[in-house]
């Protein structure tokens, strides 16, 4: 590759040297006698160290915003009288924290949109969706769940031992949130009448149909629980 000859270039520019070469850096670069060869090296270098730089800048910012967003996401649940400390999602729910995370299995995932009362678990004395809760929303409260109704010597409470008695259930799957409604409602009112049930277990569908059975069951609850 020639050399470029600075003597013959031709500047519309009016800051020429002597040699006749631009003023500037592209005229100290001519000077220079550099070759195109040297020329693209510098740039490709001088680009790679800057595209580098960046890189690394962006690496490190990246790494800071993601340890500043895992401390914003530990959060601290008290479930079944536990505190847990979980990584949680910003958009997560708490059906999916108790179930994937915490091994809760009991609150179950029906129609995932706050229909059908599957995942019905307590926080604090309510019931709530949990498939449509964000876990965020419930840090620092008391959740319960089916799993934390029993005595921890197996002595069931005394809704489930009714439902069991006056065969509730019949697939199951509903079964937890209709128990944890039940069980929600005697803790506020003791001694409720059968319009009071039907209401307060409205919320939770039986795809077997056994409506009468789970209303049986939560009044020989009743006066236990």
């Amino acid at each position: 590759m020639s050399d470029i000859d600075a003597t013959s270039h031709d500047c519309a520019c009016d800051d020429v040297s002597k040699t006749g070469a631009c003023g500037g850096p592209i005229g100290e670069l001519m000077e220079s006698k550099a070759s195109r060869r040297s020329f693209l090296k510098g740039v490709v270098a001088s680009g790679a160290t800057v595209s580098g730089s960046g890189y690394m800048f962006r690496h490190a910012v990246g790494e800071a915003e993601a340890a500043t967003g895992n401390v914003d996401r530990l959060v601290t649940l008290k479930v079944n009288g536990q505190a847990r400390k979980i990584d949680v999602a910003p958009h997560e729910t708490l059906a999916n924290t108790l179930r994937n995370k915490l091994g809760l299995t009991g609150t179950k995932l029906g129609c995932d949109r706050g229909e059908c009362g599957a995942c019905t678990v307590i926080v604090g004395k309510t019931t709530y969706y949990s498939c449509t809760t964000l876990t965020h929303t419930v840090r620092d409260q008391e959740i319960t769940t089916i799993e934390g109704l029993a005595k921890a010597d197996g002595t069931l409470h005394p809704v489930q031992a009714a439902f069991i008695e006056e065969l509730g259930p019949q697939c199951g799957f509903c079964t937890p949130g209709q128990i944890m409604s039940a069980v929600a409602l005697l803790q506020s009112n003791p001694k409720p009448s059968v319009d009071q049930v039907r209401r307060a277990m409205s919320g939770n569908l039986c795809r077997c149909g056994s409506y009468d059975h789970y209303l049986k069951s939560v009044m020989r609850a009743v006066g236990r629980a």
